[in-house]
């Protein structure tokens, strides 16, 4: 069969049209308490504010205008100690996602931040348990919803890095594909194109197991289907099949692993401030064709499946499938590493922290230092 493997994930999945409204009671039963993490436009989740105070909670609003630092997320522990509050809801796409996942782990701690944050803190466990997280994805891409880390932007250190512990996994993911309906075009692409690696990353990397490769293997032709249907207009079957696929990309990379484009994402994003799902669609291509370069044997196979899948999907022949995928992209409007304001210096500085990242850990051929330049290079 293969070696041994561990699956874990949030405390219950809630997958359907329809799922937030008919959680609300549920979510209330967690404590009267309540801190509502939003993104930057906090009207959209009125209607959760509304239906949870109908419920009889008192809620605290906490707006995450971008993707969270540590002074958000130290400001929002003050907020939510002050509130004293009980339990943590997060509405939103990937930031307010995370940062509710930081917030739920950080109100008990007793620590400081930096204690616990990976890379340019002590990397610590959590002294405390979390308070009870609901994490209410409005955006189909990151899978945050089913993780167990959240990343934190590091400004004077322009990094972004990992608060990681295995009980931040969300006590309720709660994935309503209607709540994605109407996401604005650029952000539909970038997160999709996210979405999509997080579920190729992990079926290829070196940590993949049955569990991981049934739910990839499914995911990535549907989601690029869908991707492609989304670009040409507004359509719920797509977004229902998205959403679906980005909990499949949460799920196989918190139990797999990643490899080369999101350990260049990471640091890219901190160098340059571009948005993390564009950063992954802009690499995605050229990230395959070094992989696959590389690659023999089982791997190997993987990569045809791979290319097989963008070609049925996107039209062309399979040998020129990664290219394909890199022109379609640009065709509806990704920009390249050039274009999403990534600099010469940046790369060289993304390339260095790449090397020694954890998702490099689970890539599936070992890449040099010339290797990741030459892609930086092909991804912009």
């Amino acid at each position: 069969m293969s070696d041994p493997f561990t699956f874990a994930t949030a405390g219950s999945i809630r997958f359907g049209r329809g799922v937030a409204a008919a959680a609300v009671p549920d979510i209330a039963a967690l404590g009267a308490r309540v801190l509502v993490v939003t993104g930057a436009n906090p009207a959209r989740a009125a209607w959760l504010a509304q239906a949870l105070q109908g419920q009889g909670c008192h809620i605290t609003p906490c707006a995450i205008p971008s993707e969270p630092d540590m002074a958000m997320i130290e400001a929002g522990v003050a907020l939510a100690r002050g509130a004293r509050v009980q339990v943590v809801v997060a509405i939103g796409g990937g930031a307010a996602i995370d940062a509710g996942k930081a917030l739920a782990a950080m109100v008990p701690a007793t620590r400081p931040l930096l204690d616990h944050l990976e890379v340019v803190g002590r990397g610590l466990p959590l002294d405390h348990p979390p308070l009870p997280y609901v994490a209410i994805p409005t955006t189909a891409g990151t899978g945050a919803e089913v993780t167990r880390n959240a990343v934190i932007a590091v400004p004077d250190r322009h990094r972004k890095v990992s608060l990681r512990d295995a009980r931040m996994l969300p006590h309720m993911a709660v994935v309503d594909p209607a709540l994605t309906d109407y996401c604005p075009r650029a952000i539909t692409l970038a997160s999709g194109l996210d979405a999509i690696t997080q579920v190729i990353e992990p079926f290829v990397c070196t940590r993949a197991n049955p569990l991981t490769d049934a739910l990839c293997r499914a995911a990535i032709p549907v989601g690029l289907g869908a991707l492609h249907r989304l670009m040409r207009g507004e359509d719920a079957a797509a977004r229902d099949a998205m959403a679906w696929v980005s909990l499949c990309g949460g799920l196989a990379l918190a139990n797999a692993g990643l490899g080369v484009i999101h350990g260049l994402a990471g640091p890219l994003g901190g160098l340059s401030g571009a948005a993390h799902g564009a950063l992954c669609g802009a690499m995605l291509p050229a990230g395959l064709a070094m992989n696959a370069a590389s690659s023999t044997g089982p791997v190997s196979a993987r990569f045809d499946e791979i290319a097989d899948w963008i070609a049925g999907a996107l039209g062309g022949a399979p040998e020129q499938a990664f290219e394909t995928l890199n022109r379609w992209s640009r065709d509806q409007g990704l920009a390249g590493l050039d274009g999403l304001g990534v600099s010469d210096t940046a790369r060289e500085a993304a390339a260095q922290a790449a090397a020694t990242s954890s998702s490099m850990k689970a890539n599936p051929v070992a890449l040099s230092l010339d290797d990741i330049h030459a892609l930086l290079h092909r991804a912009r």
